[in-house]
């Protein structure tokens, strides 16, 4: 019940001003009408130029997306950071954005591919559908005459050389070379340039050089020959193992003719590598300046290095900042570098904090696939991911991922085609689920029923003895 004063009072109101509230009657409506009160918004999309990836969830809109379009305008810089547990896609992500990149007639890939499958790397099939075979690494191959590559390639400059021997040394060492060493490994590397003009120079010549040091090479600095030689011998000690020890074979020879650069897709299959071996980032660390050097030119085309195992590289502080220049000049000359890391503790707590640090903030597009709670938020914290982003990582089916495009987040289910399919999926028995599987076990009993009723009825209907019919009793 009302108050009675208030009852009066509201009559005097309306009686003096009128009404002054409007009784509106309840409305009944379906969803279908209702939804117009609240239109429906999507976040924008990166164009309608590039590469298609897959569909917005959100709204169902085509994804495209391609950094050589969007560099300039949308993004800083062309590169790639592919984050996610194994199992969620990844794998198929980069397949397929390779695939539909060399559509393209202006493109050029190189894929370190480190992961790998019966004897082969996991790229090897789309190599063989492209009629391009992988330069495969293989300490073991190499003694019989496999690929090598050779750090003192003529085709890299003579700074490109020495810093690629400091690093080689640095990685097998575990720690930066004193100035000491350093010059001595100087010396060497400019004796054995000066002298050796009939051939290639190779790792032997610098370890013999180190060994038995010329006298002028003392003179220059004003020391004794027995200085300068015991300041090359740790560094002699650890280039001899790349002449004649566990990675013989790779990498003390010129440098194996035919590897066909100018190919749409070169594929360095590196799964003959041991990934925790010293071998692999030294290995990346060879091949990525190798190519700074022999792969990278100003011809207008656009250039794409994919690295699987990326870790190798960015917790490696002397080999990131071989890469860290690496990244900043090849972004003048059209290169999108593509780093695929299962965690990104991995590297941010690594011995190469900083240096990761500077490749992941060149690294303009950032793909996550589903991790669990607590790294999804150390990845969120490290980069600047919005909150909503963070919560669903967990909650992530395989296909689909978070895309941060310089700022414009997304989430974004990837789409294979029938044709890309058996190309991608070369992992099928590890990856597939329960219920794909219960439906392959379905499909292939049911066509196996099919046959059986087929060769049954085939039997039934057989002719006869004299050209009749059998009769079913």
């Amino acid at each position: 019940m009302r108050d009675p004063l208030t009852v009066l009072t509201d009559a005097f109101t309306s009686f003096l001003f009128g009404k002054v509230e409007t009784t509106r009657l309840p409305v009944r409506t379906s969803t279908g009408q209702a939804q117009a009160v609240y239109l429906p918004t999507a976040a924008p999309g990166l164009g309608d130029s590039g590469v298609i990836i897959g569909r917005e969830v959100y709204s169902g809109k085509g994804y495209i997306y391609d950094p050589f379009q969007l560099y300039g305008q949308q993004l800083p810089a062309p590169h790639w950071l592919v984050l996610g547990e194994s199992g969620n896609g990844k794998s198929a992500l980069e397949k397929t954005y390779v695939l539909r990149q060399l559509r393209f007639k202006d493109r050029q890939v190189v894929v370190l591919d480190a992961q790998g499958e019966d004897g082969v790397g996991e790229w090897n099939l789309i190599a063989q559908e492209l009629g391009i075979t992988p330069v495969r690494l293989d300490p073991t191959a190499a003694l019989d005459m496999g690929i090598r590559l050779n750090p003192l390639d003529p085709a890299i400059t003579t700074t490109g050389q020495l810093a690629l021997l400091r690093t080689i040394i640095e990685v097998a060492m575990g720690h930066g070379l004193d100035e000491r060493s350093g010059f001595a490994l100087k010396v060497a590397h400019a004796y054995v340039n000066e002298t050796i003009v009939d051939r290639q120079p190779v790792l032997t010549d610098i370890v013999e050089q180190l060994r038995h040091p010329e006298a002028r090479s003392a003179e220059s600095m004003n020391v004794a020959i027995d200085d300068v030689r015991a300041w090359g011998l740790d560094v002699a000690l650890v280039l001899d193992r790349l002449v004649d020890g566990d990675l013989r074979g790779m990498f003390d020879g010129p440098t194996t003719v035919g590897i066909d650069l100018d190919a749409p897709l070169t594929v360095f299959d590196l799964s003959h590598i041991d990934r925790n071996s010293i071998a692999m980032p030294i290995l990346m660390a060879i091949v990525g300046v190798w190519l700074e050097h022999t792969w990278i030119r100003p011809d207008r085309k656009k250039r794409i290095f994919l690295v699987e195992e990326a870790w190798h590289i960015i917790n490696s502080p002397f080999v990131a900042q071989l890469f860290q220049r690496l990244l900043k000049f090849g972004r003048r000359l059209g290169l999108s570098f593509v780093a695929v890391v299962h965690h990104l503790s991995d590297v941010v707590d690594g011995a190469a904090a900083k240096e990761a640090a500077a490749i992941l903030k060149m690294a303009s597009t950032r793909t996550i696939y589903a991790q669990k709670a607590d790294e999804a938020r150390a990845t969120g914290r490290v980069l600047g991911l919005p909150r909503w982003a963070v919560e669903i990582i967990p909650t992530l089916t395989p296909g689909i991922a978070v895309w941060d495009v310089n700022g414009n987040v997304q989430v974004v289910k990837h789409l294979v085609t029938e044709t890309e399919r058996p190309l991608v999926f070369t992992d099928r028995a590890m990856t597939e689920s329960a219920s794909d599987r219960l439906a392959d076990d379905a499909l292939a009993a049911a066509e196996r029923e099919a046959e059986e009723r087929a060769a049954y009825m085939e039997r039934q209907m057989g002719d006869g003895p004299a050209g009749s019919r059998s009769t079913v009793a």
